[in-house]
């Protein structure tokens, strides 16, 4: 994941959870958290529960979030160098006393930018010495991750509706919307080696159809939260659970065509192992002291437990997220 990935991706969660952008740069935001952001980032679960037993007005925290550090320290180096070129030049007619002001203030500014890389940034406009936490986002980093789980939970259920492409000038009419169950689900393949697959489900809660790959559908439509006007929804047939069921009958259906030839060979090296450690720890047995026995016995069995977890085929299944879209039509 890249520099310009992560803008894009902080630009989306900002606007996701309403907070706002003080200041923005293709490499850095400062912004004032929204109370959805603050409660999932910053960490301050004893204020938060004050605010809810208070029902006192929040006052959300202000970040730095960083997307291009490089980038970023260099514009403010550059900064700092202008303003302390501009005191130089505003001094060079002075007198010596007025110069050397000037140049304890270049200093100063260079300090002040040297701070602001380690502390966090203030634009000279707000007019505030309340210095604003800085965070660096590069893949990997504990902020970033905090902004991904932040994204997957909040992302986890949706319920969008279609809009249309044209809406009808006549006040009466109305289009009919059917309700789809989607569900993108992450298949594992496990043992010694690890595989991963993800597969989209769409379920038709008016006519039970199944549809694959019905994120790539969603893409071609613009979705919005509200009910768009002039639109009606079709009267479901099949429950949400019923429609669940469907989905991962379906998924089983399509893991039952899949060739296991990997399973046998990882079952075949599983075998194998657990040979080996039987022909290193039966003879320590039989020939231990019998209070040691139980000792050994026990590192035997743990032994086997972690082969066994390392080496054993499996196949899981998981929803990482779901939602309720409305489709035009009566699918």
């Amino acid at each position: 994941m890249n520099e310009r990935q992560i803008q894009k991706f902080v630009q989306r969660y900002l606007d996701a959870t309403g907070c706002h952008i003080v200041e923005k740069s293709p490499a850095h935001f400062h912004v004032k958290l929204s109370p959805k952001a603050d409660r999932d980032l910053t960490n301050r679960p004893y204020y938060w529960s004050f605010v809810d037993r208070t029902g006192a007005e929040p006052e959300t925290m202000s970040l730095l979030l960083v997307t291009d550090k490089q980038k970023y320290d260099n514009q403010t180096a550059a900064a700092a160098a202008n303003a302390q070129q501009k005191d130089s030049s505003a001094g060079g007619g002075a007198a010596g006393a007025a110069a050397a002001g000037s140049g304890a203030s270049g200093t100063a500014n260079a300090a002040e930018a040297a701070l602001g890389r380690s502390f966090g940034y203030i634009h000279g406009t707000l007019n505030t010495n309340i210095r604003v936490p800085r965070e660096d986002l590069y893949f990997g980093s504990r902020r970033l991750n905090q902004l991904f789980e932040s994204s997957r939970q909040g992302g986890s259920y949706l319920c969008l509706f279609q809009e249309p492409d044209k809406r009808s000038n006549h006040p009466l009419d109305s289009t009919a919307y059917s309700a789809w169950l989607g569900v993108n689900m992450k298949v594992e393949f496990a043992c010694d080696m690890k595989r991963e697959e993800f597969h989209s489900f769409g379920v038709s809660l008016a006519t039970g159809q199944c549809i694959e790959q019905f994120h790539d559908r969603l893409l071609q439509y613009r979705m919005t939260p509200k009910l768009p006007p002039n639109v009606h929804t079709a009267k479901n047939a099949f429950t949400l659970t019923k429609a669940a069921a469907i989905a991962e009958q379906t998924l089983e259906r399509k893991l039952r065509t899949y060739d296991y030839s990997w399973a046998a060979a990882a079952s075949k090296r599983l075998n194998e192992e657990l040979e080996t450690i039987n022909h290193y720890y039966q003879p320590l047995l039989e020939s231990a002291e019998e209070e040691n026995k139980p000792q050994i016995a026990e590192q035997f069995e743990r032994r086997q437990e972690e082969i066994k977890w390392q080496y054993e085929p499996r196949v899981t299944a998981s929803a990482i997220n779901c939602g309720i879209f409305y489709l035009q039509g009566i699918g």
